[in-house]
């Protein structure tokens, strides 16, 4: 047989190759001689030895690969490899173990067929499918009914974001009216997800202790709750891979009274002031990939989920607003508005504290204050009895 260029392969018929393997001892004296032969796939009946394997063993190789993907781009490689892969790639039992990365779909990517896919991962039983497609049509495609089921579907499998994502639902009323809102609801989905070790929900909860907010009010157990959450964070980017690229003594020190954190005017560098009071910055948390996908979302449409409507301020969230003024504000400055207190709290320490300006008084574009709350202040002193 000729290729393009004129050359030709060699005849099946005669590649037969016999390799010879000389074991020897430890002290090189020669302990045996077997030959071995090696055929061309060519000539045991012209079949494919890829095809010989049975398909539990390929489907259990997808599994190991679909749960350690590090991007969407790993498994799609797999689905057009060849027809055989692209039939047990999308089985169920390689769908669901599917790691969340693989999801870290692009907005701009966002098609009918990576509606499909997340939608088929989702039947599968993935619970990191139910949660990102769950997000994506309650706020994206504004199907409140299927998103919030998608989500509710992913709590019952004890997932911790959607536990915390349903409770900012309760929290606000999202997708109904301010008569709609469930505070006690919230809480108890809340206190869910931070059983569950949720960052965000230990912050929302203790907090919400501390203002009395939807629960007995508790000052004592609020702080707890916050000392827990900002240890937990503390510990996630010790654990970390991004943390073993930067020095630790860059981010991580000891002061007995707070210091200014660098980077309030340096977005460039990225940073979460941590334990402040202490002196401990450590860099941002990573967003989760629904929450990044609603970012670029909306920042596609020019920052605006709709006429009168805003984005949560904090930068690694992207909830955006179902009704006008759903989200509470600053009542100092009136300029940022957030989803929920947990936000209000990053993002008081992370960027707005050094730009909160004082404002007498302030009212939004229809002359309706909103549902304004003041900035969680509390912050600066949230472990100073840890």
């Amino acid at each position: 047989m000729r290729t393009r260029r004129g050359l030709c392969y060699p005849r099946a018929d005669v590649f037969v190759e016999k390799l010879v393997v000389k074991r020897r001892d430890f002290a090189g004296d020669n302990m045996a001689c077997r030959k071995r032969q090696r055929f061309s796939p060519e000539i045991a009946g012209k079949s494919d030895l890829f095809d010989a394997l049975p398909d539990d063993l390929v489907i259990s190789i997808l599994c190991k690969l679909s749960s350690t993907a590090r991007c969407p781009s790993d498994f799609v490689n797999v689905l057009i490899s060849c027809k055989r892969l692209n039939r047990l790639a999308l089985h169920s039992m390689v769908l669901s173990k599917a790691s969340p990365k693989m999801f870290a779909i692009q907005a701009k990517n966002w098609s009918d067929s990576a509606h499909r896919f997340l939608k088929s991962c989702a039947d599968a039983g993935n619970v990191e499918a139910c949660y990102t497609l769950g997000m994506i049509r309650f706020y994206c495609l504004q199907n409140r009914g299927s998103g919030a089921s998608l989500m509710a579907k992913a709590a019952i499998s004890s997932h911790a974001p959607a536990l915390y994502s349903l409770a900012v639902i309760q929290f606000n009323g999202s997708g109904g009216t301010k008569n709609d809102k469930d505070l006690r609801a919230g809480v108890a989905l809340c206190a869910r997800a931070a059983f569950l070790g949720h960052i965000d929900a230990l912050r929302e909860l203790g907090h919400c202790l501390q203002d009395g907010y939807g629960v007995r009010q508790n000052i004592a157990e609020g702080r707890r709750f916050l000392v827990q959450a900002n240890a937990r964070e503390l510990a996630a980017v010790l654990s970390s891979t991004a943390a073993s690229n930067i020095p630790t003594r860059s981010w991580l020190t000891w002061s007995p009274h707070p210091i200014p954190h660098p980077n309030h005017r340096h977005p460039t560098v990225p940073g979460c002031p941590l334990l402040s009071d202490f002196g401990c910055n450590v860099p941002a948390p990573e967003a989760h990939p629904a929450s990044r996908f609603l970012a670029e979302w909306f920042s596609a449409r020019g920052g605006m989920p709709g006429p009168g409507l805003r984005l949560c301020s904090h930068v690694g969230c992207g909830r955006p607003e179902t009704r006008k003024h759903e989200f509470r504000r600053c009542s100092v400055c009136g300029a940022v508005n957030y989803c929920s207190r947990a936000c209000q709290a990053l993002d008081w320490k992370l960027r707005h504290k050094a730009e909160c300006a004082p404002v007498e008084r302030w009212l939004d574009e229809e002359g309706d204050g909103g549902e304004g709350n003041g900035p969680v202040d509390g912050n600066d002193d949230i472990i100073a009895e840890s």
